[in-house]
């Protein structure tokens, strides 16, 4: 991975090899929304058709309603970047709209994610819409208590279903930090409303109970599907993680972020997401525009990819030792009260 090269020609090179790709075609955009929200709709329908037949059959329609708004949430995503449409207000008015159906506050989620891409990867602007993540020495001079917190939040069953579940369900209902600006939290008010309209309207016609047995499974699978995307998009092998005086925006592009490789099937329902070095190094290229700027370049096919199989390795992270530059696991403690 020829890094250093990348990063002298950054001022040219990556300019030049994303800009043909950052504007967004209003044909293929209108083509995502329909192909997208008509099957989630008639798969709604199936599923409430199933509900008096089988809860069984009900739950397993539901993995494919979860990548559905998996991919409803990219769309939701691009018009975050203000990548969907040219028109902001389209983007503001569809980002809307799908986050009332993924239950995520537009604007309030939009300002936060901005600050995730100008800051991820760099150890001194952690806690904005990144992973809990400690260095080894924060870690060892932390209290027992901050400690257990922590492998409690880094636990896979907290980190990748109770954390998305409460996550999606309850926290994105709550106005939070106030550098999110009135705007972001007029927007969690706004969306609150939206998905109680959501509510009722569905209540009155299939009932409420129908409702919330078809909604939750696949928001909770969705919710836990997404997390673990963008965790392994940002905590991996060989992950490039630097203090803000050494921190360097391309490089955290192309080696703080992943290129995740995935089936055919699987790379539609996230919306080609896996080619997330990419998307770090210009927001403003649509979803569906990111495979061809891929195979477009030479720089961006130099990065070594990770499967679906091999991101499950990402579960072994848990720590950043800042002096080897790379994601340990707590294990890795045992050995340095080894050393001498």
């Amino acid at each position: 991975m020829n890094i250093p090269s990348l990063k002298a020609k950054k001022d040219r090179t990556w300019q030049k090899a994303v800009a043909q790709y950052s504007h967004p075609q209003r044909s293929r955009s209108i083509g995502q929304l329909l192909n997208t929200l008509i099957p989630y709709a008639l798969l709604w329908v199936l599923m409430v058709k199933c509900l008096a037949v089988s809860y069984g059959l009900v739950l397993l329609l539901s993995v494919l309603a979860a990548g559905l708004m998996v991919r409803i949430f990219i769309i939701f995503h691009d018009c975050g970047h203000g990548a969907f449409f040219k028109s902001q207000k389209a983007n503001n008015f569809w980002g809307y709209l799908t986050g009332v159906l993924t239950f995520t506050p537009y604007h309030y989620w939009r300002h936060s994610h901005a600050v995730h891409h100008s800051h991820a990867g760099d150890l001194d602007e952690r806690g904005w819409g990144d992973v809990w993540t400690m260095t080894v020495d924060e870690y060892l001079k932390a209290s027992r208590w901050v400690r257990l917190k922590y492998r409690l939040a880094r636990n896979p069953i907290c980190l990748f279903i109770i954390g998305p579940a409460i996550l999606f369900l309850i926290v994105h209902r709550l106005p939070g930090k106030r550098e999110a600006g009135k705007r972001g939290i007029q927007s969690v008010h706004a969306t609150n409303l939206g998905i109680l309209g959501l509510t009722v309207i569905m209540s009155r016609l299939i009932g409420l109970k129908a409702f919330l047995l078809i909604q939750l499974p696949a928001l909770v699978m969705s919710a836990s599907a997404g997390v673990w995307l963008f965790y392994v998009q940002h905590q991996f092998e060989g992950v490039y993680w630097e203090r803000h005086a050494k921190w360097d925006y391309v490089t955290t592009a192309l080696k703080g972020s992943s290129f995740l490789k995935l089936p055919r099937v699987l790379q539609w329902f996230t919306g080609s997401i896996g080619f997330h070095h990419i998307h770090h190094l210009c927001p403003r290229i649509p979803n569906y525009f990111l495979e061809h700027c891929y195979k477009a370049h030479p720089m961006f096919q130099s990065i070594k990819p990770i499967t679906l199989i091999t991101s499950f390795k990402a579960l072994s992270f848990r720590l950043w030792d800042e002096q080897k530059h790379r994601l340990v696991g707590f294990d890795y403690l045992k050995q340095l009260k080894l050393q001498p």
